[in-house]
C-alpha cells in the first residue's frame, strides 16, 4: 500500500475510533494519524491471527473491510494507551 493510503487509512480510522470511544483523547491530527496507522497494525494483526492462525505484522488495505478492521485496532489502542497513562500518573 502506498503512503497516501496508508495517511488516508490512519486519518479516517483515527478520526473514527476517537469519535467512538467516550472521553477526550485530545491530540493532533498527526496524532489521530499515528493512532489510525498504529490501530491499521494491530487489527491488521488480529485478522490475521483469527483468520490463519498465524501471528504476522499485517496491516489491512484501503476499503471497507479494512476500514472496519483499522478502527477496531484503533480503539483498542485508545484503551491500552489510556489504561498505561492512568498507571503512571
Amino acid at each position: 500500500m502506498n503512503i497516501i493510503a496508508w495517511i488516508i487509512l490512519g486519518l479516517l480510522a483515527g478520526a473514527i475510533a476517537k469519535a467512538i470511544v467516550p472521553g477526550h483523547q485530545g491530540g493532533s491530527w498527526l496524532a489521530t494519524l499515528v493512532l489510525g496507522v498504529v490501530g491499521a497494525f494491530i487489527g491488521g494483526t488480529l485478522h490475521n491471527l483469527l483468520q490463519n492462525g498465524s501471528l504476522q505484522l499485517t496491516a489491512p488495505g484501503l476499503s471497507i473491510g479494512g476500514v472496519f478492521i483499522a478502527v477496531f485496532g484503533a480503539i483498542i489502542a485508545i484503551f491500552v494507551y489510556s489504561a498505561l497513562a492512568r498507571r503512571s500518573a
